[in-house]
């Protein structure tokens, strides 16, 4: 296996271990969260608070490092430094799938294994999706 493989490997399972145990798996705790007007749960912005401080350290590394990976691949940041109608039709549609099902990508590959068939027709639909993206013109 190489190095690039078993980095990829390695930080995936750190995430997904890191959603379980922070409960960001289970959608009744996201729509929690999205729920400003009802029995509130601030626990996901917890988590995010609590990621700002390690991932300013990975962007502070990267660049000490000449934006390159661990195995010394380049990182590409986003080039775009305007709002356009592909970002604003992409931000909604992510926002109004989370916010009716309680998941988005990284939680609902790593509940694949525990949420059963609810996961599953959600990772469906998110390849579908995908798939689709790859078909259609460029919006904007």
């Amino acid at each position: 296996m190489n190095r690039q493989v078993l980095i990829a490997g390695l930080s995936g399972l750190l995430f997904g271990i890191g959603l379980a145990v922070s409960e960001m798996v289970n959608p009744a705790r996201v729509l929690g969260f999205l729920d400003l007007l009802g029995d509130w749960d601030p626990t996901l912005a917890f988590v995010m608070a609590g990621a700002l401080g390690p991932m300013a350290l990975a962007w502070l590394v990267a660049r000490r490092r000449g934006d390159r990976t661990l195995t010394g691949g380049k990182i590409h940041r986003p080039m775009a430094k305007h709002i356009d109608v592909s970002l604003v039709a992409g931000a909604v549609l992510f926002g109004v799938g989370w916010g009716f099902v309680g998941l988005c990508p990284g939680p609902a590959v790593a509940s694949l294994g525990i949420a059963g068939s609810p996961a599953w027709i959600f990772f469906a639909a998110l390849v579908a999706g995908m798939a689709l993206h790859r078909l259609l013109p460029r919006l904007g």
